[in-house]
């Protein structure tokens, strides 16, 4: 479970298309100014021949991570329960003492919003996962810091 991410229609949907356009438009593109570039000459001294293959690989990783969510996804409506932190949900807490407010889960769940995401398998989101409102706890990010976490407010994106 820690694998699956909870994703909304609209945004499965969104993701499957970009998918399906880097799949097929998207390397044909680059291919062709790969081969364009390669036509040019001397590789070693060739700018636009090393850029068009950076791209490409920058394209191959974001098509093997697209693959990867979409195949773990859960595709549904938010939770509807907000008694406890669950992934799709939306967050307030204090955090050492500062107030935060994000979702827990996928920031390709939240592409087109402009709110902060934290993934359940972060420490923060691992820390939370299950916490009512008024829950307090603690963590250790990877810096070693240790942080304190009360639950303010549970509700739905």
């Amino acid at each position: 479970m820690a694998d699956t991410t909870w994703l909304s229609q609209e945004s499965f949907d969104r993701l499957s298309a970009e998918l399906e356009t880097l799949k097929t438009t998207g390397r044909t593109e680059i291919a062709e100014r790969i081969e364009a570039a390669r036509s040019e000459g001397d590789l070693r001294e060739n700018g636009g021949y090393q850029a068009a293959r950076e791209e490409q690989s920058k394209m191959e990783g974001r098509i093997q991570e697209l693959t990867y969510l979409l195949e773990h996804a859960e595709v549904g409506e938010a939770p509807t329960s907000l008694d406890t932190v669950a992934p799709g949900l939306v967050i307030t807490a204090k955090v050492n003492d500062n107030e935060k407010h994000f979702l827990l889960g996928s920031r390709e769940a939240a592409a087109d919003l402009d709110i902060d995401v934290y993934p359940e398998s972060a420490p923060l989101g691992s820390a939370i996962m299950g916490l009512k409102v008024g829950d307090k706890t603690s963590y250790v990010a990877p810096n070693g810091k240790e942080f304190t976490v009360e639950v303010l407010k549970i509700e739905t994106l």
